[in-house]
């Protein structure tokens, strides 16, 4: 499939509003700390609902694999994640990827590990992958400093090892911190699974005493990535009626993206808490928000789309860290935006956007959205098919976290094939 083709339902799905009822994907993020850890007890955990992902089953199947070479495709959690349990379990593998992923920074990671022990070679350009792992052995450092506002998949990677190390480890970062959620996330995982994990805020200091996990069952949360593409369709659901439950999800949830709670309030959307998860209601919406994305990123595309689609004066801080995702996301969104008839200005260089809408009305064919092999891209732009039709292309990119994605959106507009998107109009 090159393409698919959204467009809004002729009539409103159900008792004349739109209704539905999404039972989500498994969090990505909880899965992959949760089968590292479980490595880490000999496989002795019990895990339920682990995400149907391609990251996370890209992460079952290196994790129970012999081979030499490890191929994490273009999951960034799994290398940077593996990287450091291969790592400090002494195993010998060569770490490599999609172009892309070879694209992506590795540098503060393996410094680290260096340090702490691990004997870790570049094959091809330092500080990027593929690497080459050939073994372990513990050295009499147990404290580090490392940098905050990179990206906190190194933190996660080097604090879910430290209960192995034979002193533990103290990890300092420093600047400022991004993505602090899921770094607390990591930590509540650790501390499930028995770990001993102290974290001083006022400090930036996070110390873990060299005492073994415990194996014990756990049960993955729904994901609110995910979710967050259905908080969009909501909002921009013409219908003052729509009602969409979405399964599985917690109030108190370790997951930063929950934080799109709150900014689709802003966005017209009331949730309301339930026995089985979330149920989404309208409400009035507001002309304008302002959000620091640095704890929450990956809500970036969607909420930039919706404020645009919707009208709405988005101003963003914290998505520095975008251009270095799956794509330069920040690029990516810039080109995309245009064909809705909205611009992403940058107005402070590096650090505060604009979503400003433009000739939203005056554009009078399906827009064709590329994705440039990143799953949000299409999940993001995908719920504009709520109030006009629009065209994404290579829609397989979803299996990454969400492959039930195409599917569940057709209970709320109508999907089809396009077999060859280059007769798409633009």
């Amino acid at each position: 499939m090159n393409a698919v083709r959204l467009t809004p339902p002729a009539s409103p799905v159900r008792d004349q509003s739109v209704r539905a009822s999404i039972p989500l994907a498994s969090s990505k993020s909880e899965s992959n700390r949760a089968l590292i850890i479980d490595a880490l007890t000999g496989f002795g955990c019990e895990l339920q609902n682990l995400s149907t992902a391609r990251d996370t089953q890209t992460m079952i199947r290196l994790l129970h694999s012999g081979d030499f070479t490890a191929d994490v495709l273009d999951a960034g959690t799994t290398m940077r994640f593996l990287t450091a349990y291969f790592a400090v379990t002494g195993q010998h593998k060569t770490m490599t990827g999609t172009p892309r992923m070879c694209e992506r920074p590795i540098g503060i990671l393996v410094d680290a590990l260096r340090t702490l022990g691990a004997d870790i070679t570049y094959l091809k350009n330092d500080g990027y992958p593929p690497l080459q792992l050939n073994g372990f052995r513990a050295s009499e450092i147990n404290q580090l400093s490392i940098r905050g506002d990179v990206s906190s998949q190194y933190i996660s990677a080097l604090l879910m090892i430290a209960p192995m190390l034979p002193q533990g480890l103290t990890l300092t970062l420093t600047g400022a911190v991004g993505s602090r959620p899921y770094i607390e996330m990591t930590i509540a995982q650790m501390v499930y699974f028995g770990a001993d994990v102290q974290a001083d805020w006022q400090t930036n200091t996070i110390t873990v005493a060299p005492k073994p996990y415990i194996a014990k069952p756990y049960q993955v949360e729904s994901d609110w990535s995910g979710a967050s593409y259905w908080y969009s369709v909501a909002a921009l659901a013409q219908d003052e009626q729509a009602e969409i439950e979405l399964l599985g999800l917690k109030e108190n949830s370790l997951q930063g993206d929950s934080a799109i709670v709150a900014i689709m309030r802003s966005f017209g959307v009331e949730s309301t808490f339930t026995d089985t998860g979330v149920r989404l209601t309208k409400r009035p919406a507001e002309a304008s928000l302002s959000w620091d994305f640095t704890d929450c990123p990956d809500l970036a595309q969607t909420v930039a789309v919706c404020a645009a689609v919707k009208g709405i004066t988005l101003t963003l801080t914290g998505i520095e860290s975008l251009k270095i995702k799956e794509t330069d996301r920040v690029a990516a969104l810039q080109a995309e935006l245009q064909k809705i008839g909205a611009e992403l200005v940058e107005v402070e260089t590096n650090h505060r956007y604009e979503v400003r809408t433009t000739t939203l009305s005056s554009q009078p064919h399906a827009p064709l959205i590329h994705t440039y092999d990143d799953h949000r891209m299409a999940m993001a732009f995908a719920p504009v098919a709520m109030q006009r039709e629009i065209i994404v292309e290579e829609p397989g990119v979803v299996a990454k976290s969400y492959p039930s994605f195409w599917n569940d959106m057709a209970q709320v507009v109508t999907v089809t094939e396009v077999p060859n998107s280059a007769n798409a109009t633009v």
